[in-house]
């Protein structure tokens, strides 16, 4: 008869080679987007680093905005945490390898909001329940007063794990929150939901507020006066929330599993060291802090350039990287930058190996249409045209099916395997046909990219940790440039 008390040798072996890690923590959540999470996440650090604490901070989700409030303007490490991409081992991984007192994961859209209406998969929760890290949902108390009970049951009802610690009410009145808070916290308790605690009640705050445009959040640095709210909102939080209680929800924590000799970007695995230049400034800086980390891992040295301000692409480099961004909005200053049109032109039209992704895979157009219709210069290594469509183009999570069978284009790396997303409101009259694309859980797909032996051109943004190979080959075409 079999002992269920036994452990297999393979699982014994399994169970030693893992080692739990604790990290004290919280994903900050809400019930749908536009509740405040990212102002109350930077409010929050704030109020951390005002107490002396070093947090580090991770956004879950493809959004490369966020983590720069909170690397930008806090100065608090930021990455972004998405299960598409790394999978649950390398979320795990990641936060499990993170430095700080405490992790502050700001979650994305609803609690819920996942790649699928059917599942929780790759959602907020999903990462909370991966990282085994308790969640503060946040809610948007607005034009509400009971209806919120009804609100945060139904939201605790389907928290399966039991993850949810505490609730936040957000733009409430303090003399109401404090008449309303017994009552939510008496029905929690008659309805089985005593575990959950209510923290705090935001007031409406004048002269704090994060705009937002097409793609969401205005850049950091676009904001006056952001550093100024985001202290003001530290002090918001720390007069309006009970923090040692939020400190203490996040201390008690389980532990995150992870292999023992778990070593995601290790030592440099390569004695090359090809200098790559990257775009980086108002124009260029959507980028995973995950994919720079990796670039270097095999070798690369990174120096950054501005296509905006500076007149040609660094010294001594051998390899070009065209990040996305908003070119959209530095038509004028790009186009005019005739120094810079040149060097980057001349470089690829040398064989320099190039990487560039949505803006700056705009960038290498011939031109760059604005939503009037008026025309661009840009680099001209593609010929042809970006325009401004209505909608998002080709919007969400997408991931390269194959090589073309009809073209059968030759890139320096087979991608096949390789994701990402895309996010757009520009397309182009030359979008690549080297590699079929598709979307995850459905069946549409699409041709794109531009590719051959020293180049990567298309509007997807990719994760290089999904498919490695990309970083590493990569490094090496650099290499062989650089030694010629």
């Amino acid at each position: 008869m079999y002992d269920t008390n036994m452990k297999s040798k393979d699982e014994s072996a399994f169970q030693e080679n893992k080692v739990n890690i604790k990290r004290p923590g919280t994903v900050i959540a809400a019930t749908g987007s536009s509740n405040g999470k990212t102002l109350i996440t930077c409010g929050l650090l704030q109020a951390m680093l005002n107490r002396g604490l070093k947090p580090v901070s991770f956004k879950c989700g493809p959004d490369y905005i966020d983590p720069m409030f909170h690397k930008k303007v806090l100065g608090v490490d930021s990455d972004n945490l998405d299960i598409f991409f790394a999978k649950e081992e390398g979320i795990r991984e990641t936060v499990a390898k993170s430095s700080g007192d405490y992790t502050i994961i700001e979650g994305v859209m609803g609690l819920y909001d996942g790649m699928d209406v059917k599942s929780k998969k790759a959602s907020a929760y999903d990462v909370a329940t991966v990282t085994n890290l308790p969640v503060i949902l946040l809610v948007d108390a607005s034009g509400a007063g009971r209806t919120l009970i009804s609100v945060i049951k139904g939201m605790l009802i389907d928290d399966d794990n039991k993850l949810i610690k505490g609730i936040i009410l957000n733009k409430i009145s303090t003399g109401f929150y404090n008449r309303f808070k017994p009552v939510i916290e008496e029905e929690l308790e008659r309805s089985g939901f005593g575990h959950v605690k209510c923290l705090g009640g935001i007031p409406k705050v004048q002269d704090i507020s994060m705009d937002s445009r097409h793609l969401g959040l205005k850049l950091p640095w676009e904001i006056p006066g952001i550093k100024d709210q985001i202290e003001k909102m530290g002090s918001v939080i720390e007069n309006n929330c009970d923090v040692d209680g939020l400190l203490k929800i996040m201390e008690d924590v389980p532990g995150i599993s992870v292999n023992r000799q778990v070593d995601i970007f290790g030592e440099n695995e390569s004695r090359i060291h090809p200098v790559i230049a990257v775009a980086m400034d108002e124009a260029f800086c959507f980028y995973y802090g995950e994919n720079f980390k990796l670039l270097e891992k095999f070798g690369a040295r990174l120096k950054y350039f501005s296509p905006i301000h500076d007149e040609k692409i660094p010294d001594g480099a051998a390899g070009l990287i065209l990040g996305g961004g908003y070119p959209e909005l530095f038509l004028n200053e790009l186009g005019s930058n005739l120094t810079m049109l040149s060097s980057v032109k001349n470089a690829i039209e040398r064989g320099m190996p190039s990487l560039a992704e949505c803006g700056g895979f705009m960038y290498l157009h011939k031109a760059i249409l604005d939503k009037e219709q008026n025309s661009y210069p840009m680099v001209g290594v593609i010929d042809g045209e970006c325009f401004y469509t209505p909608k998002p183009v080709r919007f969400g999570y997408m991931e390269i099916k194959g090589i073309n069978p009809i073209t059968k284009n030759k890139c320096f790396c087979d991608i096949t395997g390789i994701k990402g997303h895309e996010f757009h409101y520009y397309d182009s009259t030359c979008n690549g046909e080297c590699f079929v694309a598709g979307k995850p859980l459905q069946s549409n797909e699409w041709t794109c990219m531009i590719g051959d032996e020293n180049k990567l051109w298309g509007f997807p943004h990719f994760y290089y940790g999904s498919l490695k190979d990309i970083a590493k080959t990569f490094v090496d075409r650099c290499a062989d440039f650089g030694g010629r």
